[in-house]
């Protein structure tokens, strides 16, 4: 099948190609911009896209195209702005450095264009005409991108901000597959690697109880994370803290066995000498 490109869509005429860049969003190393976006859109199309220190990526009169990474070598373009002004941002701590406009004629296709392109150099961001014949369209969804999929048990792992997003917003999918499930579940520091393993049973109130618990104040409950909390803050746990599932079970199963698996995976991961877990 002939494979079809972004420009085969956007239709930029040759000629203004040369004033065109793109940019790819990743993870800093602070945060996940797709966290971001499903927060607030403009997280990513203003704040990350237009941000800039000393030097900056755009010019007055240039067509800025974000885009945001969704998985290893598919990207989600979210908008298409034109640079109207530059403003004035401290070049040490940096800013939003740019004014900028949504291209009217391109809104129709912000958070529904899918591409494949895989960015050997890794750099940032790069010339429209460098990229444009890279630029492969895998979808165009029927509607805008939210990631609010759930992506089946075994591949559940969410940052803090997401969890936090699913619970407060009761996002449909991932509420009816957690509220009457039981498991084992896995939280893990990622700046120290320290891990805790707990369990969601029917005395615990089922794992969107569970975990709605976390979402609130960090800790659910625990000694070990409550001191953590209490030393480093609840923005520690924000900004560092993952959810994982290791075992899901329907709500007929017995808990007395899945406090046996927990038991279990706390001496594999050895989560009580070198992790969270108290006993």
């Amino acid at each position: 099948m002939e494979k079809i490109w972004l420009n085969d869509i956007l239709k930029i005429p040759p000629t203004d190609l040369p004033n065109v860049r793109v940019k790819f969003n990743i993870y800093n190393g602070y945060h996940d911009p797709m966290d971001l976006y499903k927060e607030d859109p403009d997280k990513v199309n203003v704040e990350w896209l237009l941000w800039r220190k000393k030097r900056g990526y755009f010019r007055t009169g240039q067509i800025a195209v974000c885009f945001l990474k969704v998985s290893w070598d598919t990207w989600l373009l979210t908008t298409i702005k034109k640079i109207t002004r530059e403003l004035e941002v401290d070049p040490e701590t940096g800013g939003i450095g740019y004014e900028a406009s949504e291209v009217e004629e391109y809104r129709k296709y912000f958070g529904r264009i899918l591409v494949k392109y895989h960015n050997e150099t890794r750099t940032m961001v790069r010339d429209f005409k460098a990229v444009a014949d890279d630029l492969e369209v895998l979808e165009i969804l029927n509607d805008r991108f939210t990631g609010d999929d759930f992506p089946g048990y075994e591949n559940v792992r969410l940052s803090y901000r997401q969890l936090k997003n699913i619970v407060e917003r009761r996002l449909p999918g991932w509420i009816a597959e957690l509220q009457n499930q039981k498991a084992v579940y896995l939280l893990t520091d990622n700046k120290t690697g320290k891990l805790y393993v707990g369990s969601a049973t029917a005395q615990t109130g089922m794992l969107l109880q569970r975990w709605s618990e976390y979402a609130v104040n960090g800790h659910g409950g625990n000694v070990e994370l409550q001191e953590l909390v209490r030393q480093n803050g609840f923005e520690y746990i924000q900004e560092n803290f993952q959810y994982s599932i290791l075992e899901n079970y329907n709500a007929r199963m017995d808990d007395g066995y899945i406090l046996k698996r927990e038991i279990w995976w706390k001496g594999t991961l050895r989560s009580i000498e070198f992790g969270y877990n108290k006993n």
